[in-house]
């Protein structure tokens, strides 16, 4: 079951109402109890002003808060964005991002920067991994996320805010380790579902659209979804800017595992047309690239190959915005990005296609590329 209720802006009453409507649908809080610690994983990917709608709002984390300390909870909040996992720049993180809002009503801004070797056998790809240690000491984990558009999984919502339990400056080497977006996202699925949060809620009452999952536009949807499974709130979440199972990776890996049925048997509270916006700017995701023109033999899988390169977006640097800081240079996991002359230039038979240069660039220069024949055929 999946829960979406309207909510037309970020003012507070407005937001703790149709929070409440929300939860009221699938159970509620009652989970909750007295002297639980309840850690809440934010999506604050980057230091940005919560007007940009990169990161999840602080009326919603504040009004989240408010309700889990009247049943008694501690609240932690917290997140590991891009950058060094350490309690200077996650200060600057929380400051910007406005998290400090969030104390005034009894939360705690995480300052536990230590990590831990994860062992996880039941996983596909992701069986041992470093982790942020913090979410470890919790009774219960809330998934509190931004619905987005993003370079590599065509979207970022419930599953994919956990990458954020990875520490800062070893993303990159995950993105190495596993280029394919098909392999990445068994690997977001496999941090989902080992630390498997009871609630999933997402921020939609401005999305963003187009470069993301920092660089682009806010774009406003009206509301908020809250459901148990993150699976099945991405899947709605999809639905609302106009992708289905197939054409997000996270959620055909999902659906593979059996972990998600087909979205007509996801039940909803609420409608999702009413909410859905058919212009949306997404970026197609690498995994939904995929032809098999000539059927599965050599020749087919050959031109499978060539229309993979074709079709597949990638980074491409718009000189007059950049300002040759070389960010995306030292971000990239493949090496495959040198500075000349001020100016970035991507090798493409290095580029992995995991758009760290384009999520990590501060002036959203770098921008997810679409050869002319996608966009003709509006993909």
């Amino acid at each position: 079951m999946v829960s979406i209720v309207p909510c037309e802006s970020y003012d507070y009453s407005l937001v703790r109402s149709a929070l409440i409507s929300a939860l009221e649908s699938i159970g509620g809080l009652d989970f909750v109890e007295a002297g639980m610690t309840v850690a809440v994983k934010v999506n604050l990917v980057s230091p940005m002003a919560p007007e940009r709608a990169a990161t999840v709002h602080p009326a919603l984390v504040c009004a989240l808060t408010e309700l889990l300390r009247e049943r008694g909870a501690e609240v932690i909040i917290g997140d590991s964005p891009g950058g060094v996992f350490r309690a200077a720049y996650l200060k600057h993180v929380y400051e910007q991002c406005g998290m400090t809002k969030a104390e005034e009503f009894g939360a705690r801004l995480n300052d536990d920067f230590s990590q831990a070797e994860i062992e996880n056998p039941d996983a596909v790809q992701a069986k041992r991994f470093t982790a942020t240690a913090w979410l470890r000491n919790a009774d219960v984990i809330i998934d509190l996320c931004k619905l987005k558009s993003h370079g590599m999984m065509g979207m970022t919502c419930a599953v994919k805010n956990f990458f954020g339990t990875i520490p800062g400056t070893r993303k990159p080497e995950y993105h190495y380790r596993y280029p394919k977006a098909e392999d990445f996202a068994d690997v977001l699925v496999d941090l989902y579902e080992y630390w498997k949060p009871r609630l999933c809620i997402c921020d939609a009452v401005i999305a963003m659209e187009g470069n993301g999952p920092t660089q682009c536009t806010p774009r406003p949807i009206g509301c908020l979804l809250a459901a148990q499974s993150g699976h099945e709130l991405d899947a709605v979440a999809a639905e609302l800017i106009g992708l289905d199972i197939k054409s997000v990776p996270t959620l055909a890996a999902a659906q593979r595992r059996g972990l998600i049925g087909s979205r007509e048997k996801i039940s909803t509270a609420g409608s999702p047309a009413d909410f859905a916006v058919k212009d949306f700017k997404t970026v197609p995701a690498q995994g939904s690239v995929v032809f098999l023109l000539l059927g599965d033999g050599p020749i087919g899988r050959l031109a499978d190959k060539a229309a993979r390169g074709i079709m597949t977006p990638r980074p491409q640097v718009t000189g007059r915005e950049c300002i040759g800081c070389g960010k995306c240079a030292s971000i990239c996991p493949a090496r495959a990005i040198t500075m000349e002359g001020k100016r970035p230039r991507i090798d493409r038979n290095q580029c992995i296609h995991c758009f760290c240069c384009q999520e990590f660039c501060p002036v959203g220069a770098m921008k997810a590329h679409r050869n002319i024949i996608m966009r003709v055929l509006g993909k």
